[in-house]
Order: structure tokens, then C-alpha cells, then sequence
């Protein structure tokens, strides 16, 4: 039996798995046409088959941004990032999350309307193969829910197929008091159907209508869809929401076990049509629930590290390392070939759900008023006793890096840098997000024109305008990429910062510190972060216990090209230096 026999046996055995109160009829129908799909790419099985290291390194870096981000008059918003991203952030982009693209009725593109096309107003296909054609490009599958204007929802309330049979509808709703929720609106939404009045599933609110996985036929939907991404040069999938796409009576409806199976069924099909291809997994939730898609190695090869962000704001606000020590001395080893997304912001807001078991009330009680300080706002998720609690900060991260007293820019370049080379520093892949490179302030008009907390933190840029802030060197956009691409091309010549390698947290007496170790003997990079607005004194020799000089070798810090006095050297308020032994 050939490997690809093999494969295509492990497939059909999922299949049974996840749905085993099916027909053998339907199974096999659904079997035939899932060989259809994978036919073409069963061919050249093999052709093209690229190991996981030639795919991220040390210069791996993710660029988060809307495909109308930045936009022109009268062109396509995607040519118009192509170029941008050409001319001013090619060194930040060897990734470039494309957030959702296709038709979409609302909560930024994340309410799919349309699966076979691209929105006009951001392009086509074309548009996307040719940005793919100097950036591996990142792209979301929606599972979880369409927009309530999707052909499908129209077909659910006519009664026709196959529709019909696509949506969430539970003929009972007392048997899900068990339910784990991520917002504080309801359930179930009502809709007037062919038959009457039905409730409808809406994880996320009433625009956002949940399909019914438990039907097979919806695997193949979006694995056509999958197919359709990659073939127009997507090279990394995002899962978004894969947590929740699975429901059965009396349950959290999270993470059970059909979940796993499909995304390890998605894996696996993923593999064929693209052995390259990178699967990553997006659930805001507690750490070890994060974490169970990477743990048996066979299911995403990334997963969206949400304990990073309130973690790290903590400690810049309070000059506090104590949890985060704690955490990155703990950190999980993970599978061969998985790592995680290390990112400070995102199109969402700032997640606190994977603070539970981490940070106490309290804690996060005064996190969530020193970000209201600075304009944000605070977004809450309902409990199963009716409380709401809160779920995530909406504040752009370039507003939770200023200062609340007189002059809010005192060190707001500093910590952002901070902030930035601690997410560069640290073990996976480093993620940044468009407007927070841009400088973007809290977005009070668009918040107020819509509602949506959201929006404080999804900031548009007209072109020309954007292209004149950036030619004043000194305007803070300008500073942050100019800096920005120089720390990424120095990250990109240091081993030890492949997102594989090695991490180790050393302990050290000094409160408002934090030191890491990265990758082994003579590869090793030591971080020093100094997390306070105060100068600190650093002696080598005696808080790097496994750091060994050997005679006729310097410390260099390789971010300023400097050398340091072995004996004792100076960190500014929230300066960060990357050591390694130099000649």
C-alpha cells in the first residue's frame, strides 16, 4: 500500500468516526465526493512535499492587516495593499494575514455572505495570487457560522436544499444551560421561516448564524473552500472559532471531541492538496484548552497565543514580572512542527479568557481600569447563571502603550518597541498588527459610528495620506517600521530564534526584569527586558547563571550593534538587548 493509499484509508476511517450515525450510503456518497475534491492534487502527491524547517525560520513574521486597511480612490483594495507592502513593509511581511475577504454583512468580514468570491470592492482572485507572489498569505475559514444573508440561511427558510439541512435549529432549547459562551447576547435568534417561527443558533449575535456540523456535507462545503483558498495562493489557513463549531445537548458545546477529529480530518486533506500548507487555530479561551490542538502533534501546527497580550500589558503597566516569569518558566513543550502565534494585537480585542487559572480578580480588575484610562473599553461574555464577565479589552495597542498623566506620549514609543521585541523575542512566530505598526490611536469615530467596541481598534488608512504622515521620519508610524524592519532583519540572522528553538526563563532578584535564554551553546541569544520606566543595572556574570564568557569573547547586543562591559552595564526604561558572545 502506498502512502498515499494510506492516507486516503485514514480519511475514510475519520469519516465514520465523526459522523457514525450516519447510513453507510451516505457515508460512502460523501466518501466519492471527497475523493473528487482531492482528486487533482492526489496526482502530483509527493511533487512538491517541503519540510516544516524550510517553511518558518528565524526570519518567519506574520503582518496582520483588512484587505481595505489601506485604501485609494477607485482601486481595487487589495492592489493597493500589494503595493504598500512593496514599497514600505516588505520586511515585515513575510506572512500576510489577509483578514476575511469574501462578501460579508458585518463584524469585519467575519459574516461570510458569499463563499465563491472575493468582495468586489477589495479585488478578485487575481488580486490575491499576485500578492501571493511575494507573501505566503494567511486566510480564514469562517466555520463556525455565515451571515444571515448567506444562500444558505435563504434556502434553511425556504425549505429547500441544501440549505435546509446546513443550519443550527435545535427543536429543544432547555438542554443547553451548559453552554460556554463568548458574548452576552443570545443563544438563539428567531426567524420566520416556510414553516414557521424557528430558532436559529448565534454563537456570536443575530448576524452571525451557526452551520450545523454534525451534517457531513458541510466538511465538504468548506473543504471546497479550502481548496479555492489555496489554489489562489493561500499557503496558511486559519481556523476561526474551531471551538465552537460542534454542539450536542448538556454540554460546554466547546472543544468536544468531534472537534479535534475535524480538525485533524481538515489536517490531513490540507496535507494533500498542499503539503506546505500551514493550519493554525483560533480559540480565545484558557491556555490548556488553547493548547490541545497542538498537543498530539496531528492536528494544527499553530495555535494563537492569548495569554501573551493581557499578560505582557500587565506587566508594562504595573513594572510587575512575577505572572510572567511564572508563565514563561512553565511554558508547554510542544510536538515537532508546531509552535505558537505570538502577537500583542489583532482585529479583536485583547482576550482575557486565558488569564483564568493565571491572574486573579483583582489583578484583572485594575488591568481593566488602567486600560479604561486610556480610552478602552471592555467587551463581556454571559455565564451559564445568567452573570456577564468580562471577555476581552477593546483599546488599540497604541493607546494602551501611553502614559496617563499629563503628556500621555511619555515613553509610548518605548513600550511599544517593548512590547513588540518581547512578542519577537519569545518562542513561536511573531505576529504584528497593521494599524498598531501605523500608530493607530483609539478609533472614537468609527466606534461611534457603528457600536461596536470592536472598532476602536480597526483603523482605515487612505493611501496618500498615509504615504505623506510616513515621509516625517519622525512622526511615530514612520519610526515604528523604520525600527521595526531593522529589528527583523537582525532576528533573521540569529538561530536561536526559529520559532522551534529552545526557551528558557532565568530566574533573577531583580522585580522589573525579565531574562530569557534562546537556543543552546554557541547559538544562544540572551533577552533582557527591562519592564519599568526606571534605569537598571545589569551584571551579567551574576543574573545569567548559564551564561559562560570565555576569555578574549565580548558581549554584543545585537540590536544596537554595541558592546557591553561584562561587569555592568545600564538598561534604559523599557529597553530590550539581545546578547550573544562576539569575538
Amino acid at each position: 500500500m502506498s502512502e498515499l493509499d494510506s492516507e486516503l484509508d485514514e480519511l475514510r476511517l475519520s469519516l465514520r468516526e465523526i459522523y457514525p450515525g450516519h447510513s453507510e450510503q451516505e457515508i460512502n456518497s460523501v466518501w466519492s465526493q471527497l475523493l473528487q475534491i482531492l482528486d487533482p492534487f492526489c496526482v502530483n502527491k509527493g511533487t512538491d512535499e517541503l519540510e516544516i524547517e524550510s517553511i518558518w525560520d528565524s526570519s518567519s513574521v506574520v503582518l496582520i492587516t483588512y484587505p481595505d486597511s489601506i485604501y485609494r480612490k477607485d482601486e481595487s483594495t487589495l492592489k493597493t495593499l500589494t503595493e504598500f507592502v512593496k514599497n514600505r513593509l516588505g520586511g515585515l511581511s513575510s506572512v500576510i494575514h489577509v483578514l476575511p475577504f469574501l462578501p460579508s454583512t458585518s463584524d469585519g468580514g467575519f459574516a461570510v455572505s458569499n463563499h465563491e468570491k472575493i468582495d468586489d470592492t477589495f479585488g478578485n482572485w487575481n488580486d490575491l495570487k499576485d500578492l501571493s507572489s511575494k507573501h505566503k498569505i494567511m486566510a480564514d475559514l469562517v466555520l463556525n457560522h455565515v451571515s444571515s444573508s448567506h444562500p444558505w440561511v435563504h434556502q434553511f427558510i425556504k425549505s429547500e436544499d441544501p440549505g435546509s439541512s446546513y443550519i443550527v435549529s435545535p427543536s429543544e432549547t432547555n438542554v443547553w444551560e451548559n453552554v460556554t459562551r463568548p458574548r452576552n447576547t443570545s443563544l438563539f435568534t428567531n426567524i420566520n421561516t416556510k414553516q414557521g417561527f424557528k430558532s436559529v443558533w448565534t454563537t456570536f449575535g443575530p448576524d452571525q448564524i451557526d452551520v450545523d456540523w454534525r451534517n457531513p456535507h458541510i466538511f465538504l462545503e468548506f473543504l471546497k473552500l479550502l481548496v479555492r483558498y489555496t489554489t489562489n495562493g493561500a499557503d496558511w489557513i486559519r481556523l476561526d472559532a474551531i471551538a465552537f463549531i460542534w454542539k450536542e445537548p448538556y454540554t460546554t458545546c466547546l472543544h468536544l471531541d468531534p472537534v479535534h477529529s475535524i480538525v485533524k480530518l481538515l489536517n490531513k486533506c490540507l496535507k494533500i492538496i498542499k503539503p506546505s500548507a500551514i493550519l493554525i487555530t483560533e480559540t480565545n479561551v484558557p491556555e490548556e484548552e488553547n493548547l490541545s490542538y497542538l498537543i498530539e502533534g496531528n492536528e494544527a501546527n499553530l495555535a494563537y497565543n492569548f495569554t501573551l497580550p493581557p499578560l505582557l500589558l500587565e506587566a508594562i503597566y504595573t513594572g510587575k514580572t512575577d505572572l510572567l516569569k511564572s508563565w514563561l518558566s512553565t511554558w508547554n513543550e510542544l510536538p515537532r512542527h508546531t509552535s505558537l502565534l505570538n502577537f500583542t494585537s489583532s482585529h479583536d480585542g485583547i482576550g482575557l479568557r486565558a488569564l483564568e487559572g493565571i491572574m486573579d480578580d483583582q489583578r484583572i480588575h485594575n488591568l481593566l481600569v488602567e486600560s479604561e484610562k486610556r480610552g478602552g473599553l471592555v467587551s463581556h461574555r454571559r455565564l451559564s447563571n445568567g452573570e456577564d464577565q468580562p471577555y476581552e479589552l477593546n483599546i488599540s495597542w497604541w493607546s494602551a502603550m501611553s502614559n496617563t498623566g499629563s503628556d500621555n506620549t511619555v515613553f509610548q514609543f518605548e513600550r511599544f518597541l517593548l512590547s513588540q521585541l518581547f512578542t519577537l523575542s519569545i518562542k513561536g512566530v511573531p505576529a504584528f498588527y497593521l494599524p498598531s505598526i501605523l500608530a493607530s490611536p483609539n478609533d472614537i469615530d468609527s466606534f461611534r459610528k457603528t457600536g461596536q467596541r470592536r472598532d476602536l481598534n480597526r483603523e482605515k488608512f487612505e493611501a496618500t495620506q498615509l504615504l505623506d504622515v510616513l515621509k516625517n521620519f519622525d512622526s511615530p508610524a514612520s519610526k515604528n517600521i523604520s525600527y521595526l524592519t531593522h529589528i527583523v532583519k537582525v532576528r533573521s540572522r540569529l538561530k536561536a530564534f526559529h520559532p522551534e528553538a529552545s526557551m528558557k526563563c532565568i530566574s533573577t532578584n531583580i522585580a522589573n526584569c525579565v531574562i530569557l535564554q534562546r537556543g543552546l551553546d554557541e547559538d544562544s541569544v540572551y533577552v533582557i527586558c527591562n519592564m519599568s520606566n526606571k534605569i537598571l543595572s545589569i551584571s551579567p556574570l551574576n543574573q545569567i547563571n548559564s551564561l559562560e564568557l570565555i576569555p578574549e569573547k565580548r558581549l554584543l547586543d545585537n540590536i544596537t550593534g554595541s558592546y557591553l562591559n561584562t561587569d555592568t552595564f545600564k538598561l534604559n526604561p523599557y529597553q530590550v538587548v539581545w546578547l550573544t558572545l562576539a569575538d
